[in-house]
């Protein structure tokens, strides 16, 4: 079942932003905690295949360390992000919380190598954290545009996971060109789950 926001898709992205940072500042530290772990434990009973991508989440943002390690635990090779200009992503690889470090933004990298950013395209499973994510597919992330410059070299093939909080699964959302659509969720009680059938912003169609 999808959990609404009470909040028109015709907000712009501004208000939608303002509207769930708020609501995430809300929550408890017990509450954080229990969708923490829902998350992991969603992650440990999925195939993520040899590769994934997914990230430490920072601030608000649901989820924790374990959710790289769930995957990396399942048997996949993860990748974190890492951070650098404007522009698509460089990554690292995961292997394990012992061997992260402080970067800009108050997020965690790994040490050693920085791989390049078209590294992304080894992954089957692609975890992408979001303020929101709509039916069809449509994600709100924080306005930088790092994801949508770095997932155009995803293979086709992969799963793009956008995770939020249950309640921010909603109706719709506003899209731009540029926008690359979705094809699953991860929320902590709905697990993963499909939401749309095709990725865009590519200027074409993928069928997943």
């Amino acid at each position: 079942m999808v959990v609404t926001v009470d909040m028109s898709g015709e907000h712009g992205k501004h208000a939608w932003r303002s509207e769930i940072l708020a609501r995430r500042a809300a929550l408890s530290a017990e509450r954080r905690a229990d969708e923490a772990a829902a998350l992991a434990t969603a992650l440990r009973e999925i195939d993520p295949g040899a590769w994934a991508c997914a990230y430490v989440p920072a601030r608000d943002e649901p989820g924790s360390t374990a959710m790289p390690e769930a995957l990396r635990t399942a048997g996949a090779r993860v990748l974190l992000p890492v951070t650098g200009p404007p522009g698509p992503l460089a990554w690292g690889e995961y292997t394990g919380t012992a061997k992260l470090r402080p970067a800009r933004y108050g997020l965690l990298e790994p040490v050693g190598p920085v791989l390049p950013p078209e590294t992304v395209g080894r992954a089957g499973l692609i975890l992408v954290p979001a303020l929101a994510v709509d039916r069809r597919g449509v994600r709100l992330g924080r306005g930088a545009g790092y994801y949508d410059r770095s997932l155009a070299a995803a293979s086709p093939s992969a799963r793009l996971v956008a995770v939020v909080r249950d309640d921010e699964l909603v109706e719709r959302l506003p899209e731009e060109p540029h926008d690359i659509r979705m094809g699953w969720t991860l929320t902590p009680h709905g697990g993963l789950r499909p939401v749309s059938a095709c990725r865009a912003g590519h200027g074409h169609d993928i069928r997943e």
